[in-house]
């Protein structure tokens, strides 16, 4: 038996020092905007035949339910009181005069939204083909839309003195497009950035289950509608719903609703933000992707395709929008 501590040598070798352990891998989530995620999802997610069959039916037979109760409630009061009948049935007539105005205007505004996607389609064909008279034909068609509108009155006036300057297309469509649309696509970044600081913040600020989806959507519906009526294709409830699929359904076609290249600025604000707060981070790429699909709208409600202006960026639109919203997007 030894007496006192016993030394083993483990062939030579030094035991290691805490010092020199390797550090711990730091693993942080980026935050992926799954609000936009879910309203991406929402906008686009087409209902089966069965079930479209299914809801057209039960509003054609709740439609039908409708309107035999009362039919037969006025018929029944005029009836018993002549006078209170007709004033129910005049009530009953000018309610139908309101819904019928209303398709009338729903109706208006499918028919600006095709006349904005023919021209669109006219100037894109006219730079493929490089034909100047259908050139000219869309600028024309460009002045009378503008027409009544204050803001591009003095770009209207350029245009006239510097058009027959031009001897193709490109270069005409190119006056156009500076001239004329510089201001209201200025206008149309100005709601991109409201809309893109409003989902960030409402992400960031409100613990509620489901509302940040709520909020995104409703965002987003807004944006695009004000992006369609600065360009003049005023949309209405359900002119603004298939122009928001048509938007949306673009963009997941070409997974453009997810984390990209062009987010990266955004993204590094992103992590910062989440390592204090999970909530931060989501509100800062809620804000991308918004900012995103807002730049889809623009190309889309556009009269003329991005050709001699440059295509707004998605990481210069959410800076500008969550500067000092977070302290810094970037």
């Amino acid at each position: 038996m030894t007496n006192g501590p016993v030394l083993i040598d483990l062939e030579g070798k030094k035991p290691a020092s805490p010092a020199e352990a390797p550090p711990v891998p730091e693993t942080i989530d980026l935050p992926e905007g799954r609000a936009m995620q879910s309203v991406a999802a929402l906008a686009t997610r087409r209902p089966s035949r069965l079930a479209r069959w299914f809801w057209g039916l039960l509003v054609a037979l709740v439609t039908a339910f409708l309107s035999v109760a009362a039919w037969d409630f006025a018929l029944g009061l005029i009836d018993r009181a002549p006078l209170l009948g007709w004033a129910v049935a005049a009530l009953g007539v000018a309610f139908l005069l309101v819904l019928l105005a209303i398709a009338i205007k729903e109706l208006a505004a499918f028919s600006r939204l095709r006349r904005m996607d023919a021209l669109h389609h006219a100037a894109t064909t006219a730079l493929a083909d490089n034909d100047l008279d259908a050139a000219r034909d869309v600028v024309s068609r460009l002045d009378r839309l503008y027409s009544g509108r204050e803001i591009t009155e003095w770009g209207r006036a350029r245009l006239s003195e510097r058009s027959d300057e031009q001897f193709d297309a490109e270069a005409l469509l190119g006056l156009a497009e500076t001239e004329l649309l510089t201001p209201l696509d200025k206008a149309a970044l100005r709601e991109v950035e409201a809309a893109a600081r409003q989902v960030a913040t409402v992400t960031a600020i409100v613990p509620l289950a489901l509302a940040d989806v709520v909020a995104a959507l409703t965002a987003n519906l807004r944006m695009i509608r004000r992006v369609a009526e600065v360009y003049g294709g005023r949309s209405g409830t359900l002119g603004s719903w298939r122009l928001t699929r048509a938007v949306l359904t673009h963009l997941v076609a070409t997974g453009a609703v997810a984390v990209g290249d062009d987010m990266l600025g955004s993204l590094a604000g992103g992590g910062l933000l989440s390592k204090l707060s999970r909530r931060f981070g989501e509100g800062v790429v809620n804000g991308a992707l918004t900012a995103r699909v807002g730049v889809a709208a623009i190309e889309v409600c556009r009269p003329l395709p991005f050709s001699a202006t440059k295509r707004p960026s998605v990481s210069a639109t959410v800076g500008r929008a969550l500067k000092g919203l977070f302290g810094s997007s970037k």
